[in-house]
This record gives C-alpha cells, structure tokens and sequence, in this order.
C-alpha cells in the first residue's frame, strides 16, 4: 500500500468515526420497562412499586431521566401491561452499570413477587 492509499484509508475511517460519535451526540439510551402486574395486587402496592422505581433515579449514577404512566391506549394491544417507566441514559455503559447496580437489584426484590409479566426494550432515540 503506497502512502496515498495509507492516507485515504486512513482519513475515511476518521471520518467514519467521527460520523458515528456524531450521530449519537445528544441522543439518548431509552430503557423502556412494562410491567402487567398480577391479580390481587393492591394500588398501595403499585403506587410502593412507582414511588421505589422513580427512588432509583437518586441511587444510580448515570440516570438522566424518568417516566412513568397507566396505559391508556384504547388499541388493547398492551398484552396485560398496565404500567410503563422509561429510563433514559447517556450511554450504554451508564445503562449497563444500572442493571447489576445493588439498588436496582434491591428493587427488583419489590416488585418481583408482584409480577406476572414484564418486558424490557432498550432503544436509541432519534428524532
């Protein structure tokens, strides 16, 4: 390979780079939890359940944002999930360190017992 050819492909994988960082600047990691809790579980223990997940924002570095809400879409696709809570991350690793992080897994013992199904999807955000 001649120095030109060493340049180029050099300059077009700085590019690259530079085009990747650039299209997650300013994006956010959306960490999207449901939950379809089981029958019999009391609103005193939901409303435990939201107050503990919003608490982890305040536990867990690398947490940016928090939301939460009932489902009220009338398509009556949500598959027995009644509540939603979005966590949003800067970054994969910040995402990754919540996971194993002794907070949630404390929270996890909560809700656990309360649970007849959750899904989780992660997602990049674009506009």
């Amino acid at each position: 390979m001649n120095a030109l050819s060493l340049l180029l492909t050099c300059a077009i994988a700085a590019l690259t780079v530079n085009v990747a960082a650039a299209d997650l600047a300013g994006r956010k990691l959306q960490h999207v939890v449901a939950f379809k809790f089981k029958d019999g579980t009391t609103p005193e223990q939901i409303a435990k359940v939201e107050v503990a997940f919003k608490e982890l924002t305040k536990k867990v570095p690398g947490i940016t944002g928090f939301e939460y809400g009932v489902n009220n879409s009338p398509e009556g696709k949500n598959k027995g999930c009644t509540h939603c809570f979005i966590l949003s991350f800067k970054s994969e690793k910040d995402r990754d360190g919540y996971l194993p992080h002794p907070a949630h897994k404390e929270f996890g013992k909560l809700v656990g017992p309360l649970l007849a199904d959750v899904f989780v999807l992660d997602f990049w955000a674009k506009e």
